[in-house]
């Protein structure tokens, strides 16, 4: 049975909103409503954080959390996370959670979780799910098309032709990958290919190197933290749903 391990990586350093990880929201910091929350996903045999701040990093501790340090030098998530990996000695799947994501729902991880069992041939798996009209136009908003099969067709930030021919559903990437353990260790082998370097998207390495993306189609998303104005937004919805 395929070992399921959970990673959060967490910087400091964020260019538009430093320190975030640290955000109090109610009682507790970000990062711990984060990882309480993908504590709930039964699927997950260990759940870690990976960061390079040793204020980060003591909060983890002190709350009792599973965290590892790692370098400064990584300039994206999925690096801190392969070296999590190498770091590790066991593990076949790896769940990279994304830890500006403090409203996280057990659901989705369960669900990316399992359309990655449903298909070991395909290195990765990820989520989407509808786009309101409003964000169509919305570069920080990542589309993606699918096959019958859920298999990922392509990611831009842009409105991909076919959607603008005629009214149609349009899915909005979610940003959580579930990885083969020697996919993930690879990765960063890869060329970079000129569509990733186009949209900066780096799952469109994966694409263009011939691997397989499966996308499970979640019924709803928690609130991305990437703004300081995002975060009454949060607080009023935690409020609404009685979490704080």
């Amino acid at each position: 049975m395929a070992k399921i391990f959970g990673i959060i990586p967490a910087r400091y350093g964020s260019t538009r909103f430093p320190g975030k990880p640290l955000l109090k929201i109610g009682s507790k910091t970000m990062i711990e409503w984060t990882y309480s929350h993908a504590m709930k996903a039964k699927s997950l045999e260990k759940l870690f954080v990976a960061t390079d701040d040793s204020r980060i990093f003591n909060v983890v501790k002190e709350f009792g959390g599973e965290v590892i340090l790692t370098s400064v030098e990584h300039k994206t998530g999925t690096d801190r996370l392969i070296e999590v990996v190498q770091k590790l000695n066991e593990g076949d799947i790896f769940v990279n959670i994304q830890g500006d994501e403090p409203g996280i729902e057990a659901e989705l991880i369960e669900g990316v979780i399992a359309n990655k069992l449903t298909n070991r041939n395909f290195e990765m798996s990820t989520a989407a799910v509808l786009m309101h009209q409003s964000e169509w136009n919305n570069p920080d908003r990542v589309k993606v098309v699918f096959d019958k099969n859920t298999r990922a067709l392509f990611f831009s930030r842009s409105l991909i032709p076919s959607q603008n021919k005629k009214a149609t559903n349009v899915y909005k990437h979610l940003g959580i990958y579930a990885y083969e353990r020697d996919f993930l260790l690879n990765f960063n082998k890869l060329p970079q290919s000129d569509l990733e370097e186009s949209e900066s998207l780096e799952q469109l390495r994966a694409l263009d190197s011939g691997a397989s993306i499966g996308v499970y189609i979640a019924q709803r998303s928690s609130l991305s933290i990437d703004s300081p104005e995002d975060v009454e937004i949060l607080v009023n919805d935690f409020k609404a749903r009685g979490i704080i």
